[in-house]
């Protein structure tokens, strides 16, 4: 019961990311590993500015508006 608790609140929050435009940290790190492992991984917030700005036109990860 745990267990399915647990893998329903994850499709949750990957669910809610995708709706607001936020790809995956933890993809994005299994990718930097696989595919460039000599390439620093940027932190979570570094990670979340950098798609709030490509998504929102956000400067630092704070959206200004939402039009």
């Amino acid at each position: 019961m745990l267990n399915k608790l647990k893998k329903i609140l994850s499709y949750r929050k990957q669910f809610l990311s995708l709706l607001v435009g936020v790809p995956s940290y933890e993809t994005y790190v299994e990718h930097m590993k696989k595919c460039h492992p000599d390439d620093s991984v940027k932190s979570r917030k570094e990670f979340f500015c950098e798609a709030q700005e490509a998504r929102y036109n956000a400067k630092g990860g704070k959206v200004s508006r939402c039009c």
